[in-house]
């Protein structure tokens, strides 16, 4: 007999191969939380229960505000494997999309770690769907709170039996919820299936592609409001590895590190901003970390002095590119032996490369007729892509296609490794020609001197738009000047490609998923008078 692709055959897996494999979390106040996965989905049965009790709908939208612990953790099955939707919220958006996001999706509870409360509090009475609030701690950690009723995590599942009679769902039906950032528009609901899940964990964890192992020890940075965490609450448990969650403080390079030698992580998760981090801070003291031999970089690429710095700290750097619609993965570059074997510059180039795609996934690049392009690696075109665990319909909207526009500019090369080359609102038109803004970028991040760098289109009377470099400068570097950056560039990129100038920032602006916003840059920049 068939049995469904549900959440719940993941966790039935894990209870039998995995029993004993630790679930470890660090706490707001730096405490550890010790579980194996027997203990924790013993607590997933209790909150099954007390889902139940509190009368939630059967197909109720539960979301979460929470960050990377235990807790969080077990919201991720009890919710979706109850027939509930588990919507993860993420808490560093502006109030105001927050509050358009529970609304939007009509949550009936929210679940939230008590750092958030107040935020919660000022907009209490304009979510008129929420029925329960939760708050993510013991009752002893309760604290004072406006909100109604409020219950402590702890306390709810104290009630509650570690039995449940698991309902058998329909592999289609959406088990998870989780935003668009908003950054052009209101932000945008994307669900995932229990099939679509199951199936993006058994290609990730895929020999070619993340392949996680029984001995692996994982602790991904990214948070679980960015689409799970990557997936990694269900690819975990599935190849019967252990797992790290690291609690909110993950820009604390040392504490990390600490952690990573502590309980021994063999993989980590993270996006630039934090691999540069904990980079800058092993440089700085000498620390090593032999455990972890490999990490996944998301969110956006690194500069190639990132990679080489982390080689030299025992740690093999690969790309991942996705997107929320993606669930989130799409393509992985995975390092192979014979790479190794390629000149300096092509092994970097091959190092940039954000991968060939998860098994489940097809890629194209079209032109703005929608003409499929060639894939020879020189051609760029708009990045389209569909697949199991591809968006096909934002929530509560129509279907409007079949492959999905990612908004991306690509090459996809013979081999099938894709590369991203702008973003298509990013791209830069000067004189009639293109100019691809992240190429640039990452030329000028392989200086020592940069720590920060982006590259935006700005008005120009003559070529209609020019590139304007802006970084923020290393510290170690006081004497950088921007003329010797964009001296730098000559050689790397054409040079009708080099800004014509160059600024130095102390700080650039960051969306709440921690990629640099270019938005607020050009709007900051939108009356810049060229010298």
């Amino acid at each position: 007999m068939d049995a469904p692709l549900s959440i719940k055959i993941i966790m039935s897996h894990a209870e039998m191969v995995a029993a004993d494999t630790k679930l470890i979390s660090r706490r707001a106040d730096g405490s550890i939380s010790r579980l194996t996965y027997s203990d924790a989905f013993a607590r997933v049965t209790k909150l099954a229960n007390a889902l139940d009790r509190l009368e939630l709908d059967p197909e109720a939208r539960v979301g979460t505000l929470a960050w990377n612990d235990h807790r969080h953790f077990e919201l991720h099955y009890a919710i979706p494997c109850t027939g509930r939707i588990c919507h993860t919220i993420n808490p560093k958006l502006f109030p105001e999309q927050v509050k358009f996001i529970v609304n939007d999706a009509q949550n009936e509870a929210l679940f939230i770690d008590p750092e958030f409360i107040p935020m919660i509090e000022v907009m209490q009475d304009h979510l008129p769907s929420v029925k329960h609030w939760i708050a993510l701690c013991t009752a002893n950690n309760l604290p004072q709170s406006t909100l109604p009723n409020l219950q402590a995590y702890e306390s709810l599942l104290g009630r509650e039996q570690e039995s449940y009679d698991w309902p058998v769902l329909d592999e289609n039906r959406a088990s998870n919820l989780c935003y668009t950032s908003g950054t052009t528009g209101e932000p945008k609901g994307v669900l995932g299936s229990h099939r679509s899940i199951v199936l993006q964990c058994m290609s990730q964890n895929m020999a070619s592609q993340l392949g996680l192992t029984s001995g692996d020890v994982v602790m991904p940075l990214v948070p679980m409001f960015h689409v799970n965490a990557w997936c990694m609450p269900y690819s975990a448990p599935m190849a019967g590895a252990a797992l790290v969650l690291p609690g909110p403080h993950v820009s604390d390079a040392q504490a990390m590190t600490d952690l990573i030698n502590r309980e021994q992580v063999t993989f980590s998760l993270a996006v630039p901003t934090l691999w540069n981090g904990i980079n800058l801070f092993l440089n700085a003291s000498g620390t090593r970390i032999p455990s972890l031999t490999r990490g996944v970089i998301g969110g956006a690429a690194g500069a190639m002095q990132l990679y080489d710095d982390m080689d030299r700290h025992g740690v093999r750097l690969e790309n991942g590119w996705g997107m929320t619609e993606l669930s989130p993965i799409g393509s992985y570059n995975r390092y192979l032996p014979e790479h190794d074997q390629l000149p300096d510059d092509a092994r970097a180039d091959q190092r940039l490369k954000s991968g060939r795609p998860l098994f489940g996934i097809q890629m194209r690049i079209v032109d703005e007729d929608g003409n499929t392009l060639p894939h020879d690696g020189e051609t760029t075109g708009v990045l389209e892509i569909r697949g199991p665990w591809a968006c096909s319909a934002y929530y509560g909207k129509p279907r409007e296609h079949d492959w999905f526009n990612t908004g991306d500019v690509a090459t996809i090369d013979p081999l099938g490794y894709m590369r991203i080359t702008d973003r298509v609102k990013d791209v830069i038109k000067s004189g009639g020609e293109w100019i691809s803004s992240i190429e640039i970028e990452n030329a000028v991040m392989s200086h020592p001197g940069v720590r920060e760098a982006v590259v935006i289109g700005v008005a120009h009377q003559h070529w209609s738009e020019r590139p304007l470099l802006i970084v923020v400068p290393e510290e170690t570097y006081p004497s950088l000047t921007p003329e010797q950056l964009l001296s730098f560039l000559e050689g790397k990129v054409p040079k009708w490609w080099i800004p014509n100038a160059c600024e130095f920032v102390d700080t650039l602006p960051h969306t709440a998923t921690g990629k640099v916003s270019k938005k607020m840059l050009r709007e900051n920049f939108n009356r810049y008078q060229w010298a």
